[in-house]
């Protein structure tokens, strides 16, 4: 292929990488002089630019192309996670505009748009080298937008904490993907999967099983890797976290489904009761049931709204993780529609969060107090977010749920050995509802504090979180919007 014809393909990396260069230049260049409200809302419409040209090349030009060496690998559904990721980049942008977090606004942008490159290569490859190359690019990005707070002392701790958390899972992800090439001697995934199905599970590759899952329930925050979650979701910036927690989430389970369903597809092994075989179903599905457990119980005992969304974030992972152990196509379409969903969930609630930590200071459940009869609105929205995650129909993430379940109780045999996984995810979502309806009581039923500090909102955030709502109604009500989409897509892909 010529080095044009692979640059086309690449357009969208390439405008967004420009975008970087192009919002670094600017700041350290003729936005200097002006004022830090300028520089925010300039920047964020220039960001906002290049992820909307990015978005218009994978929509007119995007087409499906393979090449041989598997580093770059274009199908139907790539190009639809490419579009959810510059969704979110956008949203992600927009809740920036209007802050004061940081004096250094084109680095901020710069890094910002840097990690949605790292996301956009992951989600086009089947290439191990590329996917670690990816990762780490997407992982450094976020240790560094984590620490740019310097006014906050948590910040730079949550930053020390997921860069150390995060290093070390990037040598347990390479250890594992090395073994996995020595043993199979391939580094593409179909080449992986055609060596590795040809025999039995030796020891030596379940090693490697375990050690590539360490590294990717890092990146996922599934438990027992879920550590730096909830100095990060609190101490890094506003819009930082509510990245970390959609748009890096979306493109991290894309690649671990596609890892192991397309990878290691003849080592899955059986994880139903009663029918146990070494493989990396019965690994999903222990570490979907310690998250489920451990991020439910741990967040009935959070007074941080923040820490409670990230032990809230360890439990949806288990859900996730609930429906790729399922091993089949449906269950593929599940894990991303729930990824998805969830991501646009997520970045409204932390816009919420953000509407009243600007409003009052805090991110404490008491802080939420009266807010219905301050902003209805506001409150209405937040009441769409935590019913969504809870599960509660018509909306979004009562379908993703059920998808989910469905999913693992079929299986990739037809049978329901994994009905005990589905049965304590269920458990586990209804005692997730108590710590979702302590907010929405303060909310709706508690009084206000007579002595609260009004101060004011950035502009875009009421916008943001009005429209990720409308979204997780909208997906909700019509879940085909979506689902109809991806299953095709996941099938012409041989998921």
């Amino acid at each position: 292929m010529s080095f044009t014809a692979l640059l086309v393909l690449l357009l969208p990396e390439v405008l967004v990488t420009a975008g970087a260069l192009l919002v670094l230049a600017l700041d350290l260049g003729s936005l200097r002089r002006e004022s830090l409200q300028t520089r925010f809302n300039t920047l964020a419409w220039i960001s906002t630019a290049a992820c909307a040209a990015a978005a218009f090349c994978v929509v007119v030009f995007g087409r499906p192309i393979r090449l041989e060496s598997s580093m770059l690998v274009v199908d139907n559904l790539g190009l639809l996670m490419k579009l959810a990721v510059l969704a979110l980049t956008f949203l992600t942008i927009w809740m920036t505009a209007g802050s004061s977090f940081t004096r250094h606004v084109g680095e901020y942008f710069g890094i910002l748009l840097l990690a949605t490159v790292g996301m956009m290569f992951l989600v086009s490859t089947e290439h191990l080298l590329m996917i670690f190359v990816s990762l780490e690019l997407l992982s450094l990005s976020l240790y560094i937008l984590t620490a740019f707070d310097k006014g906050d002392i948590r910040s730079t701790e949550a930053a020390l904490k997921y860069f150390l958390f995060g290093g070390l899972a990037a040598a347990f992800t390479l250890f594992g993907l090395s073994l996995v090439y020595g043993l199979s001697g391939h580094l593409s995934l179909q080449g992986v999967a055609a060596h590795l199905g040809q025999g039995s599970t030796s020891p030596l590759l379940v090693v490697a099983l375990v050690m590539v899952f360490v590294g990717f329930g890092f990146k996922v925050a599934a438990a027992p890797f879920h550590l730096w979650a909830p100095d990060t979701y609190q101490g890094a910036p506003l819009p930082t976290a509510a990245f970390v927690a959609s748009g890096s989430k979306v493109a991290s389970f894309y690649i671990l489904a596609k890892l192991v369903m397309l990878g290691f597809s003849g080592v899955a092994g059986n994880g139903g009761y009663g029918a146990f075989a070494a493989g990396w179903i019965p690994l999903v599905a222990a570490v979907a049931a310690l998250s489920v457990i451990l991020g439910n119980l741990a967040a009935l005992a959070q007074s941080s709204v923040r820490r409670l969304l990230a032990y809230s974030a360890v439990a949806q992972a288990g859900y996730i993780l609930v429906g790729l152990a399922g091993n089949n196509s449906a269950g593929m379409a599940s894990v991303l529609f729930y990824s998805v969903t969830y991501g646009f969930t997520t970045v409204g609630a932390f816009g919420v969060v953000g509407w009243v930590q600007a409003r009052t200071g805090r991110d404490d459940i008491e802080a939420f107090a009266g807010l219905s009869r301050r902003a209805p609105v506001i409150s209405f929205c937040m009441m769409i977010f935590l019913l969504s995650l809870a599960g509660i129909p018509p909306l979004a993430g009562f379908f993703g749920k059920f998808y989910l379940f469905t999913a693992a109780l079929e299986g990739s045999h037809g049978d329901l050995g994994l009905v005990w996984l589905v049965i304590l995810a269920v458990a586990m979502s209804a005692v997730s509802l108590y710590y979702y309806l302590k907010i929405l009581k303060q909310i709706y039923v508690a009084d206000a504090a007579s002595t609260e500090e009004v101060r004011p909102v950035p502009p875009a955030l009421p916008w943001i979180i009005g429209v990720t709502a409308v979204t997780v109604i909208l997906f909700g009500c019509l879940p085909g919007l979506l689902l109809d989409r991806l299953l095709p897509a996941v099938r012409a892909a041989g998921l």
